[in-house]
């Protein structure tokens, strides 16, 4: 393990011991042979703050700990069902409420990536930031057209501290996929590089950008999300400049139900959106935390969603798109033993797994939780009975699926809030039905006949010659006269080898004899010993030496 490594994990205990974590840190394994060392430590004992809530103390530790853990803690949160409400409450404030870093820092950085002065670019300028979450701030401003818009920088030194954090994960999902086996099959490794390359897109802006823009595409002219506008001309890697957006916090429900909205609506919609992004449009916002969504109330019966931060996007391969719609079909339909089919025909379990009895284990953790309204359901139990099943039939995680599984999390978080009541099978359903019935249309089939014409025609044209080529006895293999000259000198080689070793072998059994045996002279016995040695070490040597091409 690297010394950063090392001590990137020293540093993490004693942030959670100084912030009176000390049952975390216990439970940790990795730690409990240094623990004692900081217990010993005056400076850990006097920054404690045990006199703060424990939710408190969490969510601070979180923040030292840097952006890694501020997003961790921002996933967690959407889990009400799953965490005490005091932690959930604290938790939740990490998802806007991070401490910002000073708004001169901003400007200076502002200026740097657009090459001109703040108030040569903005007719106004706030350095008080509007919001600051992990990884980036962002300021209200006013272009000099009168638009209303929001500027995002980057924090400083955040590839640094991320990197830094990313190299401390995949250390530890390097030891876990080492020494346990259960491990292996979650494929730490894999997960982790998946997360690098999700996290590591956060920073640059210009991607972020460029995912609102097709994102806006998608939705045009949807009454059911709102994406803002980007300002192409004053976008960079680390700036980027959208329109800003004045609407209501999806975690404000006062505010929500005092302006009249239809709550069902709008917790139906949200499922709406996201299976529409998934399956029609195969682009998903993957960043769904409450913080990242507010809601346009201007007509109270028909709200409507508008997004931010779309520094997470996610795809599937079209093959994983299909399976996972075929699943849920079969799921909310009951077909159990469909499922399992699934299971095996993408490659999700092995292949000798009996159909017969994943459907019975399938069946017995889903059937108890349909027809019921979302109030009733705990996703969270429900995925704890899944992960049984996967480990009993040794299924393997899919990296692939880690975006889309956090999406879901999220989703059932934010519908957990809004309306408890709501069906999600229902409200899913039709949508699933209409993608799969166009996946199958004529039109569609005649669209992707028209898109791969050419590569088929081209195809066609070659086929002949293959045919002609395959039609043809293979001719003998004679392997050139270099490789047959080349094979003889190493056997060559190998025998002489051999006959050392054994021939050194045979005078080191003299000696040895002739010393057992308490014959005079000694020395006679003990210079065999020696030649052997020498002559196998000879052997050895010459062993690791090109091949004589004599």
């Amino acid at each position: 393990m690297k010394l950063r490594v090392l001590a990137r994990l020293l540093q993490i205990q004693r942030v959670m011991l100084r912030h009176g974590l000390d049952d975390y840190v216990r439970a940790t394994h990795l730690y409990r042979p240094l623990r004692f060392v900081f217990f010993l430590s005056p400076s850990v004992w006097f920054e404690r703050r045990r006199q703060l809530p424990r939710g408190e103390r969490l969510r601070l530790a979180l923040t030292d700990l840097g952006p890694i853990f501020v997003k961790f803690g921002q996933a967690v949160s959407t889990r009400r069902d799953l965490l005490p409400p005091d932690i959930a409450d604290e938790l939740a404030k990490l998802q806007d409420r991070v401490p910002p870093f000073p708004g001169k820092l901003a400007r200076a950085a502002i200026e740097r990536a657009l090459g001109a002065p703040v108030s040569q670019l903005f007719a106004q300028f706030d350095e008080t930031p509007l919001a600051a979450a992990s990884i980036a701030q962002v300021h209200p401003a006013r272009l000099q057209d009168g638009a209303d818009v929001i500027v995002k920088v980057l924090r400083p030194g955040m590839r640094e501290q991320i990197e830094r954090d990313l190299a401390v994960l995949e250390a530890l999902a390097q030891l876990a996929r080492r020494f346990s086996r259960e491990a292996r099959r979650l494929r730490p490794t894999e997960l982790v590089a998946e997360y690098r390359k999700t996290v590591l897109d956060e920073l640059d802006l210009m991607r972020e950008a460029a995912n609102a823009s097709q994102l806006k595409r998608n939705f045009a002219g949807s009454p059911l999300l709102y994406v803002p506008e980007v300002y192409w001309d004053h976008c960079r890697s680390d700036v980027m400049v959208m329109e800003r957006i004045r609407g209501v916090p999806i975690s404000d429900m006062a505010a929500l139900r005092a302006a009249g909205t239809d709550i069902a609506r709008l917790a139906e919609n949200g499922v709406k959106i996201f299976f529409t992004q998934v399956f029609r449009h195969n682009f998903f916002h993957a960043d769904m935390h409450p913080g990242n969504i507010f809601v346009l109330t201007d007509t109270p019966q028909q709200p409507r969603y508008a997004a931010i931060d779309f520094g997470i996007i996610g795809t599937l391969d079209p093959r994983d798109q299909h399976y996972l719609a075929e699943n849920f079909l079969a799921v909310f339909e009951r077909d159990y033993r469909r499922v399992a089919q699934l299971h095996l025909q993408s490659g999700w379990v092995p292949p000798g797994t009996r159909v017969e009895e994943m459907e019975s284990a399938v069946r017995t953790v889903c059937e108890p939780i349909l027809d019921r309204p979302l109030k009733d359901i705990s996703f969270g139990h429900l995925l704890l009975r899944l992960f049984e099943i996967s480990r009993r039939f040794d299924m393997q995680i899919q990296p692939q699926l880690l975006l889309l599984q956090k999406t879901l999390l999220n989703v059932e978080g934010l519908g957990r809030e809004l309306y408890p009541e709501l069906d999600v099978w229902n409200s899913a359903t039709p949508i699933l039905r209409e993608w799969m019935r166009e996946r199958a249309s004529p039109r569609r089939l005649l669209r992707r006949l028209r898109r791969q014409g050419p590569e088929l025609a081209e195809a066609a044209a070659a086929l002949p010659a293959v045919l002609q080529r395959l039609a043809q006895p293979p001719a003998p293999a004679t392997p050139p006269a270099e490789e047959i000259e080349a094979l003889r000198r190493e056997l060559r080689f190998a025998g002489r080898r051999r006959d050392g070793l054994l021939a050194g072998a045979v005078v080191f059994g003299a000696g040895l004899a002739w010393l057992l045996s308490g014959r005079a002279p000694s020395w006679v016995g003990w210079a065999a010993l020696a030649a052997a040695v020498l002559a196998a070490a000879w052997t050895l040597w010459r062993a690791n030496q090109p091949p004589d091409p004599r």
